[in-house]
């Protein structure tokens, strides 16, 4: 008999084992891959759910935390020292030679016309007095360009200073010059060059000491500041620590877990040694702020003033009236000179407060004291030139073998007194900023070394419970 086989309608349902299963649903294909994130936390949370697992999680937290403390407190105190270091080393000299430039420039302007005054045989030592200025000025002024940073403020005043010095130096070569020929026109030289010194040249150096200065206090700020972070870092892996000790003790009833102790200990210096470093660091660079420096700037304006004012006494006998103030009547050098004076009173009533020892008020009383005597032999001076008496008021002023208490030897006392007093203050800020700088040595390296040991020994101390598992 013949057997037929009869195909399947379409549309008819297949036969065959599956041929009554529903179609599933949706797309078919292979199940979707896990992430590694997705199966590193996966296998996180399984681990958690046994002790051994949570203690190697503890562990690696703990070694995490005091590494990160390390780490932070590293950069931070880095950071401090750098700031400390160029307060002591650089930015602090760049403003003392900044200074040192104004003065020379101001003491410069004053020598030549004490020079002008003695006639056309200019004293050796005056003109030995200007040279040096000139070229003080002229090496602080390269020194400062090469210290200093290209496009501040500080380059621009160096180069306008370094183009005018020459101009001033020529004026005054033609003054010095035409003086000796005996004619009049000296006299109207040295006053251009006074004034380009006046209006050019010392509020370029004024602008100089003020821009490194600036740089100065932003270092001491810098320095100064107290490191927050790494504070924050170490409070944060201490309690983890005692945490951890904690934890260990309630499930075993041991109280010490040497490990976990030694890493404590560790953070604990680390945190100690920065924290009194700071201190003693803020300390000393606080004293070497407003016990040097402040007082410095106090003393440097103070010096300053007096080179105005003996420089304006000068030229009040050189212009003879040639030069009037504002109010058209009075004599403008002998206006500046006043104004200088009432800088330079209250430049050293400051000084004599801010001085904190006997060796920083002596000289600054013999200052004041010779303020006084300058100002009683100027009125004698100025009394003999309007009296039209000049042969008498001008040896009143530069002083002579017949006429050796003139008011230009009460000057000089003053500026060696100022000039002791600075060297002084000097002394007091770079003892007080080392010591501050000196305060923050080896933290930086030992910061790091001690971190390394902590973070070793909080995983040795979990590894010695682990070991207890095997």
């Amino acid at each position: 008999m013949a057997i037929t086989t009869r195909a399947a309608a379409p549309g008819s349902a297949a036969s065959g084992p599956d041929a009554g299963a529903p179609a599933p649903s949706g797309a078919s294909g292979p199940p979707g891959r896990s992430t590694a994130w997705a199966e590193g936390v996966e296998r996180l949370r399984a681990a958690a759910t046994t002790e051994p697992g949570r203690l190697r999680i503890i562990g690696a937290a703990l070694a995490a935390l005091v590494v990160l403390f390390g780490a932070v407190a590293v950069w931070e105190v880095s950071g401090r020292v750098t700031a400390a270091d160029d307060v002591v080393g650089r930015s602090q000299p760049l403003s003392a030679d900044a200074a040192s430039i104004y003065r020379s420039l101001a003491d410069a302007d004053t020598a030549s016309s004490s020079g002008f005054l003695a006639g056309a045989q200019e004293p050796r030592d005056v003109r030995l007095r200007y040279e040096k200025d000139i070229a003080n000025a002229s090496r602080l002024l390269v020194s400062a360009a090469a210290n200093t940073g290209a496009g501040g403020d500080s380059r621009k005043e160096i180069a306008l200073l370094g183009e005018q010095l020459p101009r001033y130096t020529g004026l005054i070569e033609q003054a010095r010059a035409t003086n000796r020929q005996g004619l009049p026109l000296g006299g109207a030289y040295l006053r251009y060059a006074n004034e380009q010194m006046s209006t050019v040249l010392l509020p370029a150096a004024q602008r100089l000491y003020e821009a490194e200065t600036g740089r100065l206090y932003t270092d001491y700020d810098e320095a100064r500041a107290w490191p927050l972070a790494s504070t924050g870092a170490g409070v944060l892996a201490l309690a983890a620590l005692v945490w951890a000790q904690r934890r260990n003790y309630l499930r075993t009833h041991r109280v010490f877990n040497h490990g976990l102790l030694a890493a404590t200990a560790a953070a604990a210096i680390v945190l100690l040694w920065l924290t009194v470093g700071q201190t003693f660091a803020r300390s000393g660079l606080s004293e070497a702020r407003t016990g040097g420096q402040e007082s410095l700037k106090v003393l440097n304006d103070a010096r300053i003033a007096s080179l105005q004012a003996r420089a304006n006494e000068n030229l009040t006998l050189i212009a003879r009236g040639a030069v009037l103030a504002a109010d058209k009547k009075s004599d403008k050098y002998d206006v500046d000179y006043e104004k200088n004076m009432k800088q330079l009173d209250e430049g050293l009533a400051r000084a004599l407060r801010l001085a904190d020892d006997t060796s920083g008020r002596e000289p600054v009383s013999q200052a004041v004291a010779g303020v006084a005597q300058w100002k009683q032999r100027h009125a004698a001076a100025r009394e003999s030139d309007m009296k039209g008496d000049y042969e008498l008021a001008l040896p009143q002023v530069i002083g002579d073998e017949r006429h050796p208490d003139s008011s230009g030897a009460s000057f000089d006392t003053v500026d060696a007194s100022l000039e002791r007093a600075v060297a002084h203050e000097q002394n007091q800020f770079t003892r007080a900023a080392r010591g501050g700088l000196g305060a923050l040595g080896g933290l930086v390296t030992g910061s790091a070394a001690l971190a390394a040991v902590g973070a070793a020994a909080a995983l040795l101390g979990i590894g010695r419970r682990l070991s207890e598992y095997r």
